[in-house]
């Protein structure tokens, strides 16, 4: 056998032991079953679940914050403007106290309301003008009927407490008295024509 022969059949040889120890080799290498494919999937969506859930009572945790803070906010604003009404009102309590002038009480009482109208203005508060207007259940509450022979049936005489509104939101009606009209005559007759009630007189 020739050297070129020889090299032949040893690579050929080395082949044919490369084939057979391959399958082999296959075998030893661990095969992932089905079960351990869905054990690690359901692990991986387990880990998922518990990472939305901690972000989501973090978010909870963040809205009721911003929530509290908001209300807080919200209370210093509308409470910021009335200092000032505070304060006026602290002084002409010490002024009634110390003073019998009583002008200098109506004026100090004057600039208070003052003061707490354009604290309402600034909050965008209106008061509804109500009297010598026309009753409308949306904006004003009837606590009674009175007659009268210069407002006409259907208005409002006089309030008793003024409303308010915010914007377009009602915060509170008004109460009202409204007008029954004018006040009915008492027929002496008892609606018997005058000839018939004469008649019966002299019967």
């Amino acid at each position: 056998m020739s050297e070129e022969e020889k090299q032949q059949a040893a690579e050929n040889a080395c082949t044919e032991q490369e084939e057979n120890t391959a399958p082999e080799a296959e075998k030893t290498a661990p095969e992932e079953t089905t079960e351990e494919k869905l054990q690690k999937e359901l692990k991986e969506w387990q880990d998922k679940y518990l990472y939305l859930q901690a972000e989501y009572q973090n978010y909870r945790k963040r809205v009721v914050k911003d929530i509290a803070d908001a209300r807080s906010y919200t209370a210093a604003d509308t409470l910021s403007p009335f200092l000032s009404v505070y304060d006026y009102l602290s002084m002409a309590g010490m002024a009634a106290e110390q003073s019998d002038n009583l002008d200098a009480i109506r004026m100090g009482l004057k600039m208070i309301m003052g003061e707490f109208f354009k604290a309402f203005d600034e909050l965008g508060v209106k008061k509804l003008e109500s009297a010598g207007t026309k009753f409308d259940p949306n904006i004003h509450e009837a606590v009674a009927n009175e007659a009268s022979d210069t407002v006409p049936e259907g208005e409002i005489i006089r309030e008793w407490n003024c409303g308010f509104k915010m914007g377009e939101k009602l915060l509170r009606p008004a109460r009202v008295v409204v007008s029954s009209g004018k006040a009915e005559e008492e027929n002496t007759s008892e609606n018997f024509p005058a000839e018939e009630a004469g008649e019966k007189s002299a019967e």
